[in-house]
């Protein structure tokens, strides 16, 4: 069977609102919060095009809790994670969203709101951090290496 990749990498500003945490019922953490991306560019007249793009990002158990803790509004975060698209019926209409499960974060700011400097912190969540995700050790439910058959 081919192998497939699914990572994405992003570095944005938290935005509109601070992060949100709750609980499952079975007292699991989970945060969610979006990101904003911004990019610029010049259009054929050479005018300067400005574009931003959200993204919602969702993390589970520990460093859902430390980004609750230490991440608001405004600030720049680096996520690692994977796309996932959920479904769900509401009124009689499949409803649907698009979402990065973040693996990965490092703090951007950190202790202030001002850009770079001060400290960061980075998370890695262990495999059973959240039931959906499969090891994060590098290796496939089979033990074998997930390097190996990469094209590049």
């Amino acid at each position: 069977m081919a192998r497939s990749l699914n990572k994405v990498m992003i570095i944005g500003r938290i935005q509109p609102n601070d992060p949100e945490l709750r609980y499952t019922q079975n007292g699991q953490a989970v945060c969610t919060f979006k990101i904003v991306t911004d990019e610029s560019y010049r259009n054929k007249e050479g005018e300067t095009v400005e574009r931003s793009e959200w993204h919602r990002i969702v993390f589970w158990a520990k460093a859902g809790e430390v980004i609750a803790q230490y991440m608001k509004k405004g600030r720049r975060i680096y996520v690692e994670g994977r796309i996932q698209t959920r479904q769900w019926e509401q009124d009689g209409q499949t409803r649907y969203t698009t979402e990065i499960v973040g693996t990965d974060f490092l703090f951007l700011d950190g202790g202030s709101s001002e850009e770079g400097g001060g400290s960061s912190l980075r998370t890695e969540l262990p495999s059973s951090s959240n039931p959906a995700s499969g090891p994060s050790d590098g290796t496939s439910p089979q033990g074998e290496s997930e390097d190996d058959d990469l094209p590049f």
